[in-house]
């Protein structure tokens, strides 16, 4: 599978730490020791899960690399754990968007790993023959569902979505090639199926036992980061960038610790945006698009609530 062009769309409202001081007592410095966000993105008023999903499609099919018309795609895949509408699903209403009738439209939802689980969907579609040319989209709108007043995790949460085409054979040059995808659930690990949660006849996301997602995150993106390499024949020593789920600064840096990776091969953006959920790896590939050069190696690594993990190895 090869990825063809990629986008990201961001709400333009920046939300800093001195909101969350202003809320709940809670201090810029003590915020960014125990989670490294100095700010993050809300979505505004009219904007949803769905919206910014479109947003970041039109940016994609605006831009200069699409090597191939909006009508040849003949599948949409959506990820996310905070949809608009749960009958009219996030992918539908891409669908709708682009008037593309008749092809497979599915969305998934495995929490912040939706995106490589978004992705394997596409895999097996490619496998069965049942399609070639895919859009991906991951959205979340953690704003319209977390409790703000929350102190353990309420200050953790921003808005973001991005959209990915991805084809089966290669369409040009400058596509970067998935070279393994591994994705598995670790739901029996820990206090997976308490630890984070988001139950709508309840209060909104809460993280009872943040230490546990903590510890099981730090314990899973690693070794399936290495087991991604190991099953394409590459070391650490292989890999020029990592881009783990942005949950918390300090799980990023304790995930390259443990793998010996040095700091500057570390992509991150959750300082300025915020754990922005499964779209966050998706926006910092689409970010960070240009600085990767021919050969170089990028690990996308995530771990979401329910404990679902999984890592995919791109070779530029």
């Amino acid at each position: 599978m090869y990825i063809n062009t990629l986008s990201h769309y961001l709400p333009s409202e920046v939300i800093g730490n001195e909101y969350f001081t202003n809320l709940n007592n809670l201090s810029s410095e003590w915020i960014v020791e125990r989670t490294g966000i100095y700010e993050r993105r809300k979505a505004g008023e009219g904007e949803n899960t769905s919206t910014m999903a479109i947003e970041a499609v039109d940016l994609l099919l605006a831009g200069d690399n699409v090597p191939y018309s909006k009508n040849e795609i003949d599948l949409i895949v959506g990820g996310t754990y905070t949809p608009y509408d749960t009958i009219v699903t996030l992918a539908h209403a891409v669908q709708h968007h682009l008037a593309l009738p008749d092809i497979p439209v599915v969305t998934i939802s495995s929490a912040c790993s939706s995106l490589l689980n978004a992705i394997e969907i596409v895999e097996g579609y490619f496998a069965m023959g049942k399609a070639s040319k895919a859009l991906v989209i991951v959205s979340d709108h953690n704003t319209a569902y977390y409790n703000e007043s929350d102190t353990v995790s309420g200050h953790l949460w921003g808005d973001g979505a991005s959209a990915i085409l991805i084809s089966k054979e290669r369409q040009s040059e400058s596509d970067m090639f998935i070279k393994k995808l591994i994705t598995g659930g670790a739901a029996t690990s820990g206090k997976a199926i308490e630890a984070v949660v988001l139950r709508p006849n309840d209060r909104g996301v809460v993280m009872p036992f943040g230490r546990d997602v903590f510890q099981n995150a730090c314990i899973y993106m690693p070794k399936v980061s290495q087991q991604v390499l190991q099953a394409c024949g590459l070391t650490i020593d292989d890999l020029d960038y990592l881009i783990p789920h942005q949950a918390n600064h300090r799980i990023s840096l304790n995930v390259i610790n443990t793998l010996g990776i040095p700091a500057e091969k570390l992509i991150s953006n959750i300082q300025y945006l915020g754990n922005t959920g499964c779209a966050g790896c998706a926006i910092a590939l689409s970010e960070n698009r240009s600085k990767f050069k021919k050969g170089e190696n990028i690990v996308i690594t995530v771990f979401g609530g329910g404990y679902s993990y999984g890592a995919m190895l791109i070779t530029i």
